[in-house]
């Protein structure tokens, strides 16, 4: 994944590895398992002043801490609401035997991430096969307007 937005993990691995600490940054979402599994906005990071996490309930409320080794935080998962090709070429990896498609993931934040489609030749044909229908259907459609 290439660029990725405010409250997505910004270290996909070392973030989302069960058992190990969530570091999340200014605005992230997280649940806090010492306070129940409640969910906060992160509005303080641990610094040289403040020797905690800083969140506060989404819609507003009181401020909680939460321990500075992140131990006790975990990301909150935010929807994908849809996926867009990009505008670069794809790739077919005739060893592996995929092709790579860049896409871009939309979140229901309004956040965006770009990443690539994986899909078998058998998943390659069944989309051409699809996406030649909707063009035939475009065009039958154009035909129809003049």
């Amino acid at each position: 994944m290439a660029e990725q937005t405010s409250h997505q993990p910004h270290s996909p691995s070392a973030e989302l590895t069960p058992g190990l600490p969530f570091h999340p940054r200014l605005g992230d979402l997280a649940h806090d398992l010492a306070k129940g599994g409640a969910i906060g906005v992160v509005v303080a990071l641990p610094s040289s002043t403040s020797a905690s996490y800083h969140l506060r309930p989404p819609g507003g409320g009181a401020d909680w801490r939460a321990r500075n080794d992140g131990s006790t935080l975990r990301p909150v998962p935010v929807p994908v609401t849809h996926v867009t090709p990009m505008q670069r070429d794809a790739v077919y990896d005739h060893r592996a035997q995929q092709a790579a498609v860049p896409v871009t993931v939309h979140y229901e934040h309004g956040g965006t991430c770009e990443t690539v489609l994986v899909l078998t030749p058998g998943q390659v044909e069944l989309h051409c096969i699809q996406l030649g229908r909707l063009i035939e259907a475009r065009e039958s459609a154009r035909e129809h307007e003049r």
